[in-house]
């Protein structure tokens, strides 16, 4: 059993998760710190306040022994007061449009750098398969069998369509 688990730690892909993980992690400060610092003052600016977190409706009396500022959300909840604190699910959620936009930008470059690298290296097969193509002999593809005719015509086909991307 540890041998299967040590296999399986060992893997690339667990431990791709675990870098993606820290990674993950220490980038959510960065955007929570660009949420509250920057973003939601400009935000909670134009709604009328300036700390948009602490927009919250209270669900619940305040207790006798309550000695806190009546606007002040963290005190209140430390207090056990029932609060519905849309501010800071405003604040979540502007959180997660950042993170979601900015994992769709890594994505999308990913994609396109993986296409344009699947692109080099078909124009690099390509230009092998034409070189290959311009030494055989006529004489010599008609002796071979009709796979490698086969094959034969699609290095021509490869050796065209290299010189019509190298015209662009």
């Amino acid at each position: 059993m540890l041998k299967e688990f040590r296999a399986f730690i060992a893997r690339g892909n667990v431990l791709d998760l675990a870098v993606a993980v820290i990674i993950g992690a220490a980038f959510s400060k960065i955007v929570t710190s660009l949420t509250d610092d920057v973003l939601m003052p400009v935000i909670g600016k134009i709604f009328g306040g300036l700390d948009f977190s602490s927009y919250f409706l209270r669900m619940g009396p305040i207790p006798a022994n309550y000695a806190g500022s009546l606007t002040d959300y963290a005190a209140l909840k430390k207090a056990g007061v029932p609060l519905l604190g849309y501010g800071a699910f405003v604040t979540q959620a502007v959180n997660f449009v950042i993170v979601a936009f900015i994992i769709f930008l890594l994505v999308r470059t990913v994609n396109r750098a993986t296409t344009m690298f699947e692109k080099e290296k078909a124009v690099a097969a390509a230009s092998v398969l034409a070189v290959a193509s311009a030494r055989l002999v006529p004489s010599r593809i008609r002796a071979v069998s009709s796979r490698t005719r086969i094959i034969a015509c699609r290095m021509a086909q490869s050796a065209s369509l290299l010189q019509s991307l190298q015209g662009r």
